[in-house]
């Protein structure tokens, strides 16, 4: 947490803005009196999801308290499991509101903000010890007392506790009562931490776990609060410790070991906490390394390359597209990262932070200014071209299975996942490909629903949801496939990527070959058996234009609305998807047909897309769920398939002007864009390119 609070609020408009916001929030929490503390512990907050439509239940932290709780879509849910997340919600919106007050007394000096923050922690502490092991928690859980999860509650405490440093660093004192009640609870945390900290290190054998470096942030915090500079060293250095921690939990790419953005984020927001609390004893974590180079300033570079060219988290396996609370702990990260290592890269993602909870053109706002953010507003300090431009070309991290293609002259880049499967928080998602265009994600990952909902396994974490192929409708096994090539030349960007393990006999081989003006995407597979084999696209936007055509040049042929569904096999049952529209562009004398569409960008830019569709081929429109934000609101997808022992795939998207594909021969298609034609074969070694030759 970053000192010098009042000094931001008569230096800056920006920190004299936010104060007003931050205190007038807590004048109107006050005077509704839903600062109040519950007596019931809270559940887990992924259940607080509507059964009917998938979308997070609304919560109001005005809100008293509440058993009744409604969707976005005016459900109203009731039920014990709901009002055990809304508890959750509850819980940790109090102690935001405590760290809030505190920050608000070290900017104003108003002691009545001292005397709320004071009231909320000390209410907790005296309540602390009445919140049971908790009973309700799910059997695979490591429980908590004041919530269902152990997890849930060490990062509670941490915010907490960051307002107890935060009141003493600002010279507040404390009653005798309210002291022994702190001490009371800092006694019974310590113990609970510790004791799960021993479960999952010791008796469960799982160290790299994300709880730990939770369990190691609440601790550190306790350690802090009781000027343990003893126990926090311990801490650090000891199996599973903040040390072990970074070299175990984060793969030498610097990408956290779930493969998961979200969990990236999560975990690199603990490491920041218990650095803070380590600094308050002199010692520096903000600059060490794991054993193999891990550190803090790379786990920030490796999500700038992540990041969209408009500074968005692209979604990999669980965790949502986007989440307030997700946001909120995304501007946390990023303005104490970009105050430590003044990354370029940070700029466009704390803006789009900021854009996200409600900052007009990415301007400060929330708490989260207040702690962390430092001197001018970042568009002040960089500019949001400079930053999106710097570091941006392609990049591989070959431990952690994602590859970049980017190029500073395409309007297109993409981002492919081919390596380990990412735990219980991966997705049977090998090969899958995001497409992005500069004003957005056009095929992205569409990340993880709260766990509560059907939807996580019947949809989210299934192949068919992804952007890869499927055989027989029934989702890949986990497994890691492999980067056979990886090249970046001054004509184009190459990637060979290859799944051995998705389903027994079969081997799928993605190319993905990325000039200044086109993607070509090649997807070869072998079956070993004969089935049903299916690609799939799931873009956000609609198609604009569709139609089919039956070879360079010639007219378009009727695009067939006709009805029906598509089976699709998980967890042993079969999920009926709608058809809506069936494509047909096979020509007659037995050559590949061309399948042509287009797709409106938000921001005024546009995608065109060509397929090649061979005879025995079959492209249709599918209705599918949404994304992870609201799956109530379907989308459509590709669906390109045949029935054989082996298919190739082979499709090209532009941006700005159409290209044209045709099939050469067996193994070879000609791409042509602008009147210039390349050629591209498929050999043994890969894809090679030809050509360059202008088209009159």
């Amino acid at each position: 947490m970053s000192t010098g609070i009042r000094h931001k609020t008569e230096k800056h408009a920006w920190g004299r803005r936010v104060l007003a916001e931050l205190r007038e929030e807590l004048d109107l929490l006050e005077a509704e009196g839903s600062l109040h503390i519950p007596v019931e512990p809270g559940g887990w907050w992924h259940q607080y999801v509507c059964p009917r439509h998938h979308t997070e239940l609304l919560f109001d932290p005005a809100e008293r308290d509440a058993y009744a709780f409604r969707c976005p879509y005016g459900c109203l849910i009731e039920g014990e499991a709901y009002r055990g997340a809304w508890l959750a919600f509850k819980h940790q919106s109090l102690a935001r509101a405590a760290l809030q007050a505190a920050a608000v007394y070290a900017a104003s000096r108003e002691a009545a903000y001292a005397l709320l923050a004071k009231r909320i922690i000390a209410g907790y502490a005296r309540q602390f010890p009445d919140y049971p092991v908790h009973p309700e928690a799910q059997p695979w859980m490591l429980k908590g007392r004041a919530f269902h999860q152990a997890l849930t509650e060490a990062i509670w405490s941490t915010t907490l506790l960051r307002a107890c440093l935060l009141l003493s660093d600002e010279g507040v004192s404390w009653t005798e009562p309210e002291r022994e009640a702190i001490d009371v609870y800092l006694r019974m945390l310590e113990a609970s931490m510790t004791e799960y900290r021993r479960i999952v290190i010791h008796e469960r054998g799982n160290a790299e776990n994300n709880y730990t470096a939770w369990l190691n942030a609440s601790l550190s915090c306790i350690y802090a609060v009781k000027n343990d500079r003893s126990g926090l060293l311990a801490l650090i250095a000891g199996e599973g410790g903040w040390k072990h921690h970074l070299s175990i939990g984060v793969k030498p790419d610097q990408l956290e070991f779930e493969g998961s953005t979200y969990y990236h984020v999560f975990v690199l927001r603990a490491y920041l906490i218990s650095a803070e609390m380590a600094e308050r004893f002199g010692i520096d974590l903000y600059d060490a390394e794991g054993t193999a180079g891990q550190s803090m300033a790379g786990m920030f570079d490796v999500l700038a390359a992540l990041a969209d060219d408009r500074g968005v988290l692209l979604a990999l396996h669980d965790g949502p597209m986007e989440r307030l609370p997700y946001t909120r702990e995304i501007a946390e990260i990023m303005e104490i990262g970009l105050s430590r290592y003044r990354q370029p890269g940070i700029v466009p993602i704390l803006r789009e932070a900021y854009r996200q909870m409600g900052g007009p053109d990415g301007a400060r706002c929330q708490l989260e200014a207040l702690l962390y953010g430092e001197g001018e507003e970042p568009a002040a300090r960089l500019s949001v071209e400079r930053a999106a431009a710097a570091g941006r070309g392609s990049r591989l991290l070959p431990d952690s299975g994602f590859v970049l293609g980017r190029r500073p002259s395409s309007a297109l880049s993409f981002l492919a996942d081919f390596g380990p499967h990412g735990g219980s928080h991966g997705h049977y998602d090998k090969l899958h490909l995001t497409l992005m265009h500069r004003e957005t994600a056009f095929t992205p990952d569409f990340g993880m629903v709260p766990y509560g909902s059907e939807l996580r396994r019947q949809w989210f974490a299934e192949t068919a949801s992804h952007n890869t192929v499927t055989l027989g409708g029934a989702s890949q096994g986990a497994h890691t496939g492999s980067c056979l090539r990886f090249e970046e030349i001054a004509a184009h960007t190459y990637v060979w990527l290859r799944s051995e393990g998705a389903y027994p006999g079969c081997r799928m081989d993605r190319h993905l070959l990325l000039t200044d003006q086109w993607l070509l995407d090649w997807f070869e597979v072998t079956a070993g058996e004969e089935a049903s084999i299916e690609w799939w696209m799931h873009p956000v936007v609609p198609a604009e234009e569709e139609t089919a055509r039956t070879g360079m040049g010639t007219s378009p042929e009727q695009v067939v609305d006709e009805g029906g569904v598509y089976p699709l096999a998980i967890e042993g049952e079969w999920r009926r998807l709608p058809v809506v529209k069936r494509y047909e562009a096979a020509a007659s004398d037995g050559s590949a047909g061309e399948l042509r569409l287009s797709y409106k960008v938000p921001g005024g830019g546009r995608i065109y897309h060509t397929a090649l569709l061979r005879p025995g081929d079959e492209a249709c429109a599918v209705r599918t769920p949404g994304t992870s934000v609201d799956p109530s609101r379907p989308l459509t997808a590709l669906l390109h398939r045949l029935h054989g022992r082996s298919a190739r795939f082979v499709h090209v998207y532009s941006a700005g002007e159409r290209t044209a594909l045709k099939e050469t021969s067996l193994g070879a298609v000609q791409v042509e864009s602008a009147g210039e034609i390349r050629t591209c074969e498929l050999t043994e070694q890969g894809l090679t390119v030809i050509g360059g030759e202008r088209h009159e």
